[in-house]
């Protein structure tokens, strides 16, 4: 995808990436930190973490047609490097609701009581490792965002505006 409406797709898409990796980072530390919210939210935690994950190849490969299409700059080619970066962030977000959705929906069922106080265990070792790497991924992933979003702000604006108003508008 190149061109929506005449507009490069990557500047339309990119919108989608910035709403929905915080969006998608805030699910997931809420669904891993407090269960009741991950039982409650259902597939919506895991299938919102795959939107995401499947934005930011699509924004990627939209930016890198306007990137043949602009003039190159470092700061273009800084945007591009950072851009490059969020697929891991974006997957992590993806497993961990996956992880979290999937430990927060199952029960122990008809077993015996120490076959529940097993799985109860060990499924508690695993939420307690997800709730800490949601957190750590969520972070790196909005810090990450910001960074490639600041980043592609500069390249698109550090020429394009005065710092003075030009005063036609009646101001």
């Amino acid at each position: 995808m190149s061109l929506v409406n005449g507009l490069p797709a990557h500047v339309l898409l990119v919108h989608f990436v910035v709403v929905l990796v915080p969006l998608s980072a805030l699910t997931l530390v809420v669904g891993a930190l407090w269960p009741k919210a991950a039982r409650r939210l259902g597939l919506v935690l895991p299938v919102l973490a795959f939107v995401t994950l499947v934005s930011v190849p699509l924004t990627t490969q939209a930016g890198e047609w306007l990137e043949r299409h602009v003039e190159s700059d470092a700061l273009v080619r800084r945007h591009t490097e950072l851009g490059d970066g969020l697929l891991p962030w974006a997957a992590g977000l993806f497993v961990l609701a996956a992880v979290v959705w999937w430990t927060t929906r199952r029960t122990p069922g008809t077993q015996t009581a120490s076959a529940a106080a097993a799985v109860t265990r060990g499924g508690g070792v695993v939420r307690i490792a997800a709730a800490v790497l949601s957190v750590v991924v969520a972070a790196g992933a909005v810090v990450d965002v910001y960074r490639i979003g600041d980043s592609g702000a500069k390249a698109a604006w550090h020429d394009a505006y005065s710092k003075t108003a030009s005063g036609s508008h009646g101001d």
